[in-house]
């Protein structure tokens, strides 16, 4: 009997490890992607309740227009011409509220210097300056993976000089030498929500990257983040290749004994499947000390993986509701909604262990996806995913529950469903009478869909100890195993997918921009969440369809 085996084997199908199949895949490897969940994607899975789709881990991606990192990465991927993104309000796709105070973010640089320019006119040279070093160190961030020759490494600390100077600074240390204002730092921090650690404690160049990557505004996938997986996993069966949902991997198969070398994976199911190289887009601690075993790893990198820190965990509140949102002047942009402290107070608080203190939450992000996407509107029920970031530490008395939950989780789920409710109505008042169905995410619904580190968000913590040199490599001192995801190069959809082109380019040898090049055949089409008048005759079609079959339901129950 002959046993199948692989170039390569990668564990999790989240956005990482499924751009890092399509890469060797373009390049003639056999390729086998294992997913744990019956569904893939990762954190950009979609689910459905009562019919409605929710992603709890997609709520909006920048760079999208042609010739931007982002469009180009699904052009060189060979999926741009499937899918289709909504830009979100072009004058506001973010909604920052502090306390009475609201700033809306306009997906334009120039725009966003004059606004807050005209908010805070006393401000105006701190602004322009403070936002072009944003713009500089990110920039020169991006130039470090695209290196192509030695005359390149030599001048490259010339060309990245902004980044080394600020490069081991923390976010509130370098704003506080270019801003004054109090309320100014907060709006220009709010989104240290998209990275999940608070100014004191986030590195400086990480912001930089987050903020510059929305500088031109941000878009949502018709579809969800189920949209991009599909049109990823449709790519590698194209290419011959597939992915195995409900196929949890057990162990990593090593061989030798002084210098162990990765061969195949054991699954759940005791199937053993072999390769020639293995990825896993499961984070370092999950990796290293489930997957390969303490005993099997060196004593640096045992004590690196005990030193690490993973970042905070979540409450996601999925809704759905059956009023006009746009009458209570929700749009398809986000809302950051924070109480008027400072942003690492808020932090410590959204922190404590202690989560029954208190009739609502400090800091809160929500979403409407049904306006980020309006081809999934009803024509009456609007989805929304508000979500506020916790500490593990709030569920470990949980961890060990299996599939049948306690009492007590269930009444605390209860008790975190109302507060999270309370804190909606903030922005969305009397909301509570109009919910048609909800559900609350918690630290170990995280954990079990998604096989997180304590149900962590964005992998590990992405504090100055955590990144850049500091970070976990792609390829470990385990010969032919290497790691892609949000803790080796960056989080986010567009950080995880970049990481798995970097990563399949240390198997093939090959750089980064020889992987994903401009395809000109390739395009992804944008249409506007805010207007309705250039949408394509099939896009209305599958709305008015949509809304015909909800009516239709409901004179079938009448």
């Amino acid at each position: 009997m002959s046993i199948e085996k692989f170039d390569t084997i990668i564990i999790g199908s989240g956005a990482g490890g499924l751009s890092a199949a399509i890469c060797l895949s373009q390049h003639g490897q056999k390729v086998l992607v294992l997913e744990q969940h019956d569904v893939p994607g990762g954190w950009c899975h979609s689910f459905y309740l009562n019919g409605h789709r929710f992603t709890p881990g997609v709520h909006y991606i920048g760079l999208l227009d042609k010739g931007q990192s982002t469009s180009l990465l699904y052009e060189g991927l060979g999926i741009a011409n499937d899918l289709v993104f909504f830009r979100m309000n072009p004058e506001a796709y973010e909604h920052c509220i502090i306390g009475e105070d609201q700033f809306d973010f306009p997906s334009n640089f120039d725009d966003l210097v004059e606004k807050l320019s005209e908010k805070f006119p006393e401000e105006r040279k701190n602004i322009y300056n403070y936002l072009s070093k944003v713009r500089r160190v990110s920039r020169q961030l991006q130039l470090i993976p695209k290196i192509k020759n030695l005359w390149e490494q030599i001048t490259i600390p010339f060309r990245t000089k902004d980044m080394g100077k600020y490069g081991l600074f923390s976010l509130k240390r370098v704003i506080n030498w270019h801003i004054k204002d109090p309320l100014l730092k907060k709006i220009l921090n709010i989104q240290f929500g998209d990275h999940g650690l608070p100014p004191a404690r986030a590195s400086f160049p990480l912001h930089c990257a987050v903020m510059d990557h929305y500088f031109n505004g941000g878009f949502y996938p018709m579809g969800g983040g189920a949209a991009i997986i599909k049109a990823m996993t449709n790519s590698l069966k194209k290419q011959g290749n597939s992915v195995r949902t409900s196929s949890g991997v057990k162990k990593i198969l090593l061989e030798g004994t002084k210098k162990k070398r990765a061969i195949g994976v054991e699954l759940d199911n005791g199937e053993k499947i072999y390769a020639n190289t293995i990825i896993s887009n499961a984070d370092p601690g999950i990796t290293y000390m489930d997957l390969i075993g303490r005993e099997n790893i060196s004593k640096k990198l045992t004590k690196k993986l005990e030193k690490t820190k993973y970042s905070c965990t979540s409450l996601m509140l999925f809704l759905t509701v059956d009023m006009d949102l746009r009458k209570e002047g929700i749009d398809s942009g986000n809302v950051w909604l924070f109480d008027d402290e400072c942003l690492d107070t808020i932090f410590e608080k959204m922190e404590s262990e202690d989560l029954r203190i208190g009739d609502t939450f400090p800091g809160m992000f929500i979403s409407c996806t049904t306006l980020k996407d309006p081809a999934s509107f009803d024509g009456k029920h609007h989805t929304i995913e508000a979500i506020t970031y916790i500490n593990y530490e709030a569920f470990k008395e949980f961890e060990n529950e299996q599939s049948e939950r306690s009492q007590a989780y269930l009444d605390f789920k209860e008790t975190l469903t109302n507060k999270m409710i309370n804190t909606v109505e903030k922005r969305i008042p009397n909301i509570r009478a109009h919910i048609v169905g909800l559900e609350l995410g918690t630290p170990i619904t995280n954990e079990y869909y998604v096989n997180s580190t304590d149900g962590s968000v964005y992998g590990t913590e992405k504090s100055l100890k955590h990144i850049g040199p500091f970070s976990f490599k792609a390829k470990s001192e385990i010969e032919n195993l290497y790691l892609c995801g949000a803790s080796i190069a960056a989080h986010g959809i567009a950080g995880a997918s970049y990481s798995g082109v970097q990563t399949a380019g240390e198997i093939l040898g090959k750089r980064q921009d020889e992987l994903i090049q401009a395809d000109e055949t390739q395009d992804v089409r944008i249409y506007e969440a805010e207007d309705d008048t250039l949408y394509p005759d099939w896009m209305k079609k599958k709305i008015t369809l949509r809304n015909e079959r909800r009516e239709q339901k409901f004179n079938n129950v009448v």
